[in-house]
Formats: C-alpha cells, sequence, structure tokens
C-alpha cells in the first residue's frame, strides 16, 4: 500500500481520506485502488456504520491526474469503476467532506457518495470539456438529478464552476459550513445518522438511490425484499422492543 487512502475510525464512523495533498488528491490507479479497498473495509466493518470522505490538504479532489491518464490510461477498478467508487459505491451511507474544489473527476467522486458537505466558497465544476474530454464518471448522470436541468447542462458546457453557496441552495450540497469545517460538520451529521439502525440505512439508501426513475410498480416489488430482511431481523425487534421499554436501541446490524 502507498497509502495515498488513509482510514480512521471514530465510534461508529469512519473517515476515509484522500492523501495525495501535493497533486491536490488527483485520482491514480493507486488512489483508485486504495478507495475501493477502504470502502471494503467500510461495509465489512461491522463496528462502522456510516463514512466521511474527505481530501488532506488544501482541497477534496482537483480530478484524475492528466499526466499518469497520457501515460497509463483511466484510473479504474473493475466493477468499481473511477476512482474505485463512481459505479460502485459502499453498501453503508458515505458522506463527502468538501474544502477548497470538487472538480472533474472530483466532483464524481462527490456524486458518488450519498451526501456532500461542503464549506463555504467551495467550487464544484465539471472542467474536462475544456481539456478535450468530457465528464465520463457519472456527473452527466448525477448532476442532472440533482441541479435543475439548464444548470447541470451549463456547468456541461461552459467548463465554469459552482460555488458551494449557489449548490447548497439548489440541493446539491446538503450542509453548508464556514472554511475549515467541512470534515467536522460531515462527522456530526454522520454522528447523527449513525444513532439509527444499521440495516434500515443500507435499506432507506438503496431504495432511494436505485428507484429514481422506476415505476410505483418497480419500487413496491423492490422493497418486498428490503422488507423481508429488515421488518425479521434482530435490529427490528431491538427497536420495537427499546421504544416500548423508554430505551436507547442496542444495534448489532443482524
Amino acid at each position: 500500500m502507498t497509502n495515498e487512502v488513509t482510514t480512521e475510525i471514530r465510534d461508529r464512523v469512519m473517515i476515509i481520506t484522500l492523501n495525495r495533498p501535493d497533486a491536490m488528491n488527483a485520482v491514480n490507479q493507486a488512489l483508485s485502488n486504495e478507495l475501493a479497498a477502504a470502502l471494503d473495509q467500510l461495509d465489512n466493518e461491522a463496528s462502522v456504520s456510516v463514512g466521511v470522505l474527505t481530501g488532506n490538504g488544501r482541497g477534496f479532489c482537483a480530478g484524475m491526474d492528466l499526466k499518469e491518464y497520457v501515460s497509463t490510461g483511466l484510473p479504474t477498478v473493475p466493477g468499481r469503476g473511477f476512482g474505485g467508487i463512481v459505479e460502485k459505491g459502499s453498501r453503508k451511507p458515505l458522506i463527502s467532506a468538501v474544502e477548497g474544489f470538487a472538480l472533474a473527476g472530483g466532483l464524481e467522486l462527490a456524486l458518488g457518495t450519498d451526501l456532500i458537505v461542503a464549506a463555504k466558497g467551495a467550487k464544484f465544476g465539471i472542467p474536462e470539456v475544456s481539456v478535450g474530454l468530457f465528464a465520463a464518471a457519472g456527473a452527466l448522470l448525477r448532476l442532472p438529478r440533482a441541479l435543475p436541468y439548464a444548470r447541470a447542462m451549463k456547468m456541461a458546457l461552459t467548463a465554469e464552476p459552482m460555488l458551494a453557496e449557489e449548490a447548497y441552495q439548489f440541493g446539491l450540497v446538503a450542509e453548508l459550513c464556514e472554511k475549515g469545517e467541512a470534515l467536522n460538520t460531515a462527522i456530526d451529521l454522520a454522528n447523527r445518522i449513525a444513532k439509527n439502525a444499521p440495516l434500515g440505512l443500507i435499506a432507506s439508501k438503496e431504495l432511494v438511490r436505485e428507484m429514481q426513475g422506476r415505476t410505483e410498480a418497480e419500487f413496491w416489488e423492490f422493497q418486498a425484499t428490503q422488507v423481508e430482511q429488515v421488518f425479521n431481523s434482530a435490529d427490528g425487534k431491538e427497536g420495537a422492543t427499546a421504544f416500548a421499554e423508554k430505551r436507547a436501541p442496542n444495534w448489532t446490524g443482524s
């Protein structure tokens, strides 16, 4: 391992840090491989319910490492895509904590998470068309879902960035905070989420993400499996029992 990505567990939250500060956390193959491994660690660690993805240094991520791309191609991971996340993220909830910038593939990493927390003044953009490419790691799918059509199209065609304040107004950013506080704010949000039942969180995330654009009939069919698993789980019984006994539940994730 080259420590392009580091992990730290705090209570029921895992902090995953992109760790190429001298390269503005640009995505290369090593970072992609290590981020994919960190997501596996998040999903397999029973004591953890929520992840926070952040960047070391002055920004979240400046996108793909173009120098490496020219020599070795796209930094993808089989089954997970660019960066080890954009085609398949974690099963557990994952929050991005953005300081400074999330640009090009960096924004697409953030869009691969479930919620974005951003510091005021942070820049979001997909400038790929300005360097002869296009945003091929999910932004052209996910931005029109999170932003008004015209605003998403403007970002895609002009290569001009959007500030966190505007992104918050449109709903792309879930929580806006002061500069330097993105990680702390994201951890606070993660702790609020982590108080809830792990299986219920996973099911809720999957239903919200996967059922966009589906018919109502498809939704009910897909949800039926989740109902069977979660409502018959030990945590499902524990939640109801704890409520009746007026005590905090003891979640086991089973």
